[in-house]
């Protein structure tokens, strides 16, 4: 009988064994991906939430800070990118981003115009 008296060693590189942090943006867009389940809430919030409450709202802050025509673009712009995107029937990891995005440039314009004051009396519709 032989004996084998060789070891083997095993070399590990520094990292491999401890469980990897996720980036944020990693971490949501798994998410969205998950999410490809609730697609039809998604794009109910997406059309009724922000396209009947919050564009509405953002066009009526546009209109009582003095009639900014870049704004009255963005926002619009805003809400036309979120309905494109829902109405392709694109994937929720694309979908979700987008309406978040739109969200966002709504809220900030919705911000801009309360920062520069709101004047009912210079409205000319």
């Amino acid at each position: 009988m032989i004996m084998e008296t060789t070891l083997k060693h095993v070399f590990v590189p520094a990292g491999v064994l401890e469980p990897k942090q996720q980036s944020l943006w990693n971490r949501f867009m798994s998410w969205t991906k998950g999410q490809e389940k609730y697609r039809f809430g998604w794009l109910a919030a997406a059309l009724a939430g922000h396209g009947c409450f919050l564009t509405p709202v953002t066009l009526f802050a546009i209109i009582l800070s003095g009639n900014i025509f870049v704004l009255w673009i963005l926002a619009l712009a805003a809400m036309a990118v979120c309905l494109v995107t829902n109405l392709a029937a694109l994937p929720t990891k694309i979908t979700i981003p987008v309406f978040f995005a739109s969200l966002l440039i709504d809220i900030a314009i919705i911000t801009y115009c309360t920062m520069i004051g709101f004047n009912i009396s210079g409205t000319v519709i």
